[in-house]
């Protein structure tokens, strides 16, 4: 019986212990092994960090899967930057021009009603989710129409008719689709919109609905010269109007008979359809570098 007045004293809470004992000849070593509570408490810091990072690491980053082609039928109004948008095309028109380029042929501008292409395979993300410890790569920007290049360089008192924009269908290239039996002009293939100027100094002879050429402007250059601009979406100047090289004259479009948005341009030796000369040699013996 305990002394009166007098309380136990709570004996401390044993921990689990066994004895390993490891015999070496007639020796033998006991060697105390903590319970399972007590090794992991015991754990060293470093440990546990590198495990987390393993973990973490070892994080599955999102699946993709493959979404099959399929085909697309040209209508009419559609050219390429349209269809990739509508699409959803990664890479949008370039990469849809690249897939097709053996339909299409030479100029992305040039498709016509009933054309079929492929849109190709394209990477959805599913499954699995990203790890948070990896950072995200920058979404694609969207590349809804061709990207200006190089802004247009006046050399001489001449310019480009455009600030960039690559060159699409070549002056000369025969086809059924020119009543001449062959392209009049060099086409520049720019998205809707994009400034049209003046390559030189001279007077509008036309400026209005030009037939197949959609709205146009003609303009009278010092050398004799005139230059045409086709398929503009605005004119900003009117006949009988001086201009400057550079000017801005309207903005680029799809009027008249074409497929896609690009600027048709050309060089005559009259106001008139039918006195074309090579347009490309015409501005590089001028001084000014086309693409």
């Amino acid at each position: 019986m305990p002394a009166k007045g007098k309380h136990r004293r709570p004996k401390s809470p044993r921990f689990a212990r066994s004895i390993a004992v490891a015999g070496t000849g007639g020796a033998a070593l006991a060697l105390p092994l903590l319970g399972a509570t007590g090794a992991h408490a015991a754990a060293p810091a470093a440990a546990v960090a590198q495990k987390a990072e393993k973990a973490v690491t070892a994080a599955p980053v999102a699946a993709k899967k493959v979404v099959g082609t399929k085909t697309y039928r040209v209508k009419t109004g559609d050219y390429l930057s349209k269809i990739a948008a509508e699409q959803s095309v990664r890479g949008g028109w370039k990469k849809l021009y690249s897939d097709n380029r053996s339909v299409i042929g030479g100029d992305p501008a040039l498709i016509h009603p009933g054309l079929k292409l492929t849109v190709g395979a394209k990477a959805v993300s599913g499954g699995a989710t990203q790890s948070s410890a990896q950072a995200p790569a920058p979404a694609a920007k969207a590349d809804s129409a061709p990207a200006p290049q190089a802004a247009a360089k006046s050399t001489a008192g001449y310019t480009l008719p455009v600030a960039g924009g690559s060159v699409g269908t070549s002056y000369k290239v025969a086809g059924s689709m020119w009543s001449s039996g062959y392209h009049t002009g060099v086409d520049f293939v720019v998205p809707t919109g994009t400034t049209i100027k003046s390559i030189a100094a001279g007077t509008v002879v036309s400026a209005g609905w030009g037939g197949a050429y959609g709205n146009q402007v003609v303009i009278q250059h010092a050398d004799g010269k005139y230059s045409q601009y086709a398929h503009m979406s605005a004119l900003s100047v009117s006949a009988g109007q001086t201009v400057t090289a550079g000017r801005q004259i309207g903005l680029s479009g799809a009027t008249g008979n074409v497929t896609g948005p690009h600027l048709h341009f050309e060089i005559r030796t009259t106001p008139n359809y039918g006195s074309d000369v090579d347009p490309v040699a015409y501005l590089r013996s001028h001084g000014v570098a086309v693409g």
